[in-house]
């Protein structure tokens, strides 16, 4: 059963929102994905890849949230958190990564974009650009994954983690993000059985999630 806890971080005005149809139509992708309706393919990898290039120049100051608020609830009450390496997926400029590098002793930035990562270069000390749906890493050898505001690829994110290892699920605009999915559709996408530790948090949404055993 899924633990939700009460707000503690409130939601600030001002809360930028994409474009209601572009925002429908990526959760609606987003949804097929993670639950195997739609296939991902090359072509699609290298677009999002040539998208995020073009935006990462000015993506700090012209389409990141400036807020983190999610990301701290989550390490703070998300836990027990496990000490071993943790993955970011999508980690574009490397907003998240310094906040990440206080829970994990090692922290691992991944993304498509080569310009995204380019961006992250002060930020974040390790960065290797990889699809999240074929990462370049061992079998249960991930304390954690991280995914903020990204798309969801449950087997390779189980396949990733250690027996002990959780995802934190991480929506910075809850249910207006245009990647949103529900705690309930990332834990029935992910193969075998999980548990969720969840909340909201200033614009957005959290979820911890570990195997069950």
């Amino acid at each position: 059963m899924n633990r939700l806890l009460p707000r503690t971080l409130p939601s600030p005005d001002g809360k930028p929102l994409t474009a209601k149809d572009t925002a429908e139509a990526f959760r609606a992708f987003a949804r097929d994905l993670a639950a195997g309706r739609r296939a991902w393919t090359a072509s699609e990898a290298s677009f999002l890849a040539g998208l995020f290039d073009r935006l990462a120049p000015d993506w700090d100051t012209a389409h990141a949230t400036g807020r983190d608020d999610p990301v701290r609830d989550a390490l703070t009450r998300g836990g027990p958190l496990p000490q071993g390496t943790c993955l970011e997926l999508g980690s574009g400029t490397g907003q998240f990564t310094r906040l990440l590098a206080s829970a994990f002793p090692t922290v691992i930035s991944v993304d498509l974009s080569e310009e995204m990562l380019r961006q992250a270069a002060s930020r974040s000390p390790a960065r290797v650009r990889a699809d999240a749906s074929a990462l370049p890493v061992a079998d249960a050898s991930i304390g954690a994954v991280a995914a903020i505001d990204m798309l969801l690829f449950p087997t390779e994110t189980a396949r990733v983690l250690a027996p002990d290892g959780v995802l934190l699920w991480i929506n910075q605009l809850g249910q207006d993000g245009p990647l949103y999915l529900p705690t309930e559709d990332v834990a029935a996408a992910l193969p075998g059985q999980w548990m969720a530790t969840e909340a909201e948090a200033g614009w957005g949404t959290w979820a911890c999630l570990r195997r069950t055993h």
